[in-house]
């Protein structure tokens, strides 16, 4: 269908006042306890050379396929699996903007809907992408996805920052894969800086916008109860961004002992009527870090308890579920740890939901061992981070990269796409005044936290697995 005739349809949709909210189709399971089987071919190791089956999400290494390595092997494996799954798309989505979305896939992505190639090969294994397929679907009929996955990246520098590292390497679709629907004309994202003081900005993120004439926000209860007036701004045809503000008079605040939550309601409208709604969770808080001195949460200086999080399960590898999310995190809490770092990439996005809700600072991390991205490839990865967690009140900082792994062209860019502009950290490098040094003795570690005059915060300081860590 030609987009003149699409908007024709839409508009007539509008005016009957038929409201659109995004809807999920998942093609693959939420996590490790309820995948689902696509068919697979491994190209090299166990159970390749035929064609067979294989539970989505997984790492394949862990369903009997391909060969197990370690990132500091000489030589590592370089299989390909590749998979394909029949799906279809419910008639209401026809005249919609669809989306294939993947939470995570190690390590290269070449996807094929209906044998056309979607887009650009996806490259970074702890990132979610997307792409827009509507014009590449049928409707009525079924739908062939095919997924092309290089276990090994064609980009050395993702190799360098993300395999060779002291932690087991895996392929496959490891996340879940699901199909979103948006009215044609949608708000494509927010950004959130919801302050302790109560005042809020809002940059929303625009996308075909034709006969959208306002975007509007309101705060509400986590029940969806109005608190406080509306606020907005007016749109004009083609615009691609907004930003709007308003203030909350003594909100309940977000810690990590007081993990206190609001909504907020982001519509598209033309006139009195809604084009497209969008719902988020979010948090007023305010960091700080105060030179010499410390981490100050809405004010009140803030010591961090905290330990380090790979994501990993003896069953599934680096597949998870939220219940193992949940479990991890009431873990953390119940040693009195108030904070987690995420070594050494970023998490599976419900591991951060649960972090919101329940109370815990976390260090979101950029994939980077000893060794960083590459600047072309870098700046993209660090804008899939932030644009996917910059609205989590958990993420109190950025790191770039671990040991060495943080390239320095890359720091700027973390608050390109963050308005909180939360401060960026080098684990195991004294940067930003944090000294976050790795491995000292406990006499050296007590020197440097009594003499400064730099904030102190290892972000490893005793190892699991061989120097006297975890209560050895």
């Amino acid at each position: 269908m030609k987009r003149n005739a699409l908007v024709v349809i839409l508009l007539i949709c509008y005016i009957s006042g038929f409201a659109q909210k995004n809807e999920k189709k998942y093609l693959s399971g939420t996590g490790y306890n309820d995948a689902v089987k696509w068919e697979f071919y491994c190209t090299a190791g166990n159970n390749s050379g035929r064609w067979t089956t294989i539970l989505v999400p997984s790492c394949w290494e862990l369903q009997g396929f391909g060969k197990y390595n370690y990132g500091l092997d000489k030589n590592p494996a370089e299989e390909q699996g590749k998979y394909r799954h029949y799906f279809s798309i419910p008639s209401n989505w026809r005249e919609r903007a669809i989306y294939l979305v993947f939470e995570g896939v190690m390590t290269d992505a070449e996807v094929r809907v209906n044998e056309q190639q979607v887009g650009p090969i996806h490259q970074g294994a702890f990132y979610t992408f997307k792409y827009d397929i509507t014009d590449f679907l049928r409707y009525g009929q079924q739908n062939l996805l095919e997924v092309t996955v290089s276990k090994r990246s064609a980009d050395e520098s993702i190799n360098s920052a993300e395999r060779q590292a002291d932690y087991w390497v895996f392929g496959g679709i490891y996340r879940p894969v699901y199909i979103e629907a948006r009215p044609y004309e949608h708000i494509e994202r927010i950004a959130l800086d919801a302050r302790g003081d109560g005042n809020i900005t809002v940059d929303v993120f625009l996308k075909n916008i034709s006969v959208s004439t306002s975007v509007v926000a309101r705060i509400t209860t986590l029940d969806g109860n109005n608190l406080g007036a509306p606020f907005s701004k007016p749109l004009k045809r083609g615009q691609t961004t907004e930003t709007l503000t308003t203030q909350r008079h003594q909100p309940y605040l977000w810690t990590a002992e007081t993990p206190n939550r609001f909504g907020i309601e982001i519509e598209l409208k033309s006139g009195s009527r809604t084009i497209h709604q969008v719902v988020k969770k979010f948090g007023f808080r305010t960091i700080e870090v105060r030179p010499g001195r410390g981490l100050y949460i809405n004010g009140q200086m803030v010591k961090l308890r905290g330990i380090n999080r790979h994501c990993f399960w003896p069953e599934s590898g680096r597949t998870l579920s939220r219940d193992i999310n949940l479990g991890d995190v009431n873990l953390i809490k119940n040693m009195n740890m108030n904070a987690v770092r995420m070594s050494h990439y970023p998490p599976d996005e419900h591991f951060l939901d649960v972090c919101d809700s329940l109370g815990l600072y976390v260090l979101d991390e950029l994939a980077g061992w000893q060794t960083s991205y590459a600047v072309p490839i870098g700046e993209k990865l660090v804008k899939e981070l932030v644009t996917r967690d910059v609205n989590h009140p958990c993420v109190i900082f950025w790191d770039n990269g671990n040991e060495g792994g943080w390239n320095v062209e890359l720091d700027d860019d973390f608050a390109a796409h963050d308005p909180q502009k939360r401060l960026v950290l080098h684990p195991w490098e004294l940067y930003n005044g944090i000294n976050t040094t790795h491995y000292q003795t406990f006499e050296q570690y007590k020197k440097l936290a009594e003499n400064g005059p730099d904030i102190l915060l290892p972000t490893e300081i005793w190892h699991g697995l061989y120097d006297g860590g975890h209560a050895a």
